[in-house]
């Protein structure tokens, strides 16, 4: 039986008006003013905002670390994925052991994910020790898998891409049409100041941002980026941008007339401070990379999302570890804690509340940000990320008058914590679409494991 909601306003990257929508099975057939259709169960949406279905193109399910791994696995993880409104994830694969080929980690991750995934979702191919068989072999993965996007670590020890290899890897890409998203940090001058901390016993959670400083963050992008233009304009990606220093590198090559390069920030570089480390216990839960910053940055990014062209993708970098046992491995020693928190379940209820609600953001913004960009930059646009005739049925309800506190007690992920728990929120999400099938009601999971299906990306839009 086909699925017809009536009465809604749609929400698009540029506009909002009042539609319905027919939905033919996991397709959207039409979009228009009094639609009928015999037969068709009806959907009254009447007083409540019509979105695409998220896509969060910034993930780490079932993430291996070496010492312990992620708590969400590929079920736990896409169920909070969908109750939060999320109904397509592209994840970020970890690191393979040793020298293993691309292909090990690509094998690996899709035992993970297929068959247990309730959302779609795609991945990201990771880069290390790299040399010219595995650039060969990041080419034939590319045409054989459709992993369009190949991350590159400018950090992180043994795995760090240095700047001879990032070259390569991104003259590559831009004569293979592919994208190469990066952690920007400066190595030698996180690992030194990290290594300068621990001598002087400075090893409480309140140093960790002290040891991944916003300048560091500001160098790789700059050098990123100058890299990617020397290597022909390629298409590179900044991953989970932090800091105001790092904006301004950012927006200087903007106005240089630079193209083809994307920019990401997260959720919680808009929402959440360093204010979080400051106490010893709690500060664990907020450790990733990079560090939460100051007020002054929050605001510098919500600003440059007000200002379009300059940020393109709001993702989470959800990658969570439980605060009573996990993130306790750094309790004596920060450089310990796993890195990472839960995120992929806030995501568009935050955006919603601290963004369109205060007034930071318009609502096609948001829908801009977290739904039709990161479609487009991953190339799983126009079925994903858009209400529009012919795409998936991927569809968000939002009610933008309820009003309620946010609390670990309504999560769905495997974690223990939010770091935005007792927020006051505008805005509930009351039903969520996947393909056609209503998956969530009420922040009831009403899906099933293994619905999600691994897609194949095309060609960016950054391209």
């Amino acid at each position: 039986m086909k699925k017809l909601i009536k009465n809604a306003n749609i929400v698009t990257e540029a506009d909002m008006y009042k539609a319905d929508v027919l939905i033919d099975g996991e397709t959207i057939e039409c979009v228009g003013v009094d639609i009928e259709c015999a037969d068709s169960e009806i959907i009254d949406a009447s007083g409540r905002l019509l979105l695409p279905g998220a896509v969060d193109v910034h993930t780490h399910m079932d993430l291996d670390v070496g010492f312990t791994r992620a708590c969400d696995d590929w079920t736990s993880g896409t169920i909070a994925a969908a109750c939060g409104g999320t109904t397509t994830v592209v994840d970020h694969m970890a690191f393979a052991p040793g020298d293993a080929a691309l292909m090990h980690q690509v094998d690996t991750y899709h035992a993970l994910a297929d068959g247990h995934a309730v959302i779609d979702y795609g991945f990201h191919g990771v880069l290390q020790l790299m040399n010219d068989s595995k650039l060969e072999e990041m080419k034939q993965i590319a045409r054989r898998e459709g992993i369009t996007s190949w991350k590159a670590y400018m950090t992180y020890g043994d795995n760090m891409i240095d700047d001879e290899w990032l070259f390569k890897i991104l003259k590559t890409a831009a004569d293979e049409g592919l994208v190469i998203p990066a952690h920007c940090e400066n190595d030698a001058l996180v690992e030194l100041t990290k290594a300068e901390l621990g001598a002087l016993g400075k090893l409480q959670a309140k140093y960790h941002p002290l040891a991944r400083p916003a300048d560091a963050e500001a160098e790789a992008v700059s050098r990123l980026l100058h890299i990617a233009k020397a290597a022909g304009e390629a298409a590179a990606y900044v991953v989970h941008l932090s800091s105001e220093a790092g904006l301004k590198e950012v927006i200087k090559v903007r106005e240089s007339g630079q193209k083809h390069f994307g920019v990401e920030t997260c959720t919680q570089y808009l929402a959440l401070t360093d204010e979080a480390y400051s106490d010893d216990q709690e500060g664990l839960k907020a450790i990733m990379s990079p560090p939460l910053r100051k007020k002054a940055d929050n605001d510098a990014l919500w600003a440059a999302l007000a200002r379009d062209g300059m940020i393109d993708v709001v993702a989470t970098d959800h990658c969570p570890f439980t605060f009573k046992e996990q993130k306790q491995m750094g309790k004596d020693d920060f450089r310990k804690c796993p890195n990472g928190a839960p995120g992929v379940e806030e995501r568009l209820p935050i955006m919603y509340s601290e963004g369109v609600s205060k007034g930071r953001i318009s609502l096609p913004q948001l829908v801009k940000y977290c739904c039709t960009e990161p479609a487009r930059i991953f190339g799983l646009y126009p079925k994903k990320g858009a209400i529009i005739p012919g795409a998936d049925a991927d569809i968000v309800v939002f009610n933008p008058e309820a009003k309620h506190i946010l609390t670990i007690d309504d999560m769905h992920g495997a974690n223990d914590y939010t770091c935005y728990e007792g927020f006051n929120l505008t805005g509930r999400i009351e039903k969520v679409f996947a393909r056609g099938n209503l998956i969530v009601e009420d922040n009831v999971f009403l899906g099933s494991k293994g619905a999600g299906r691994y897609l194949r990306r095309g060609i960016s839009s950054l391209i």
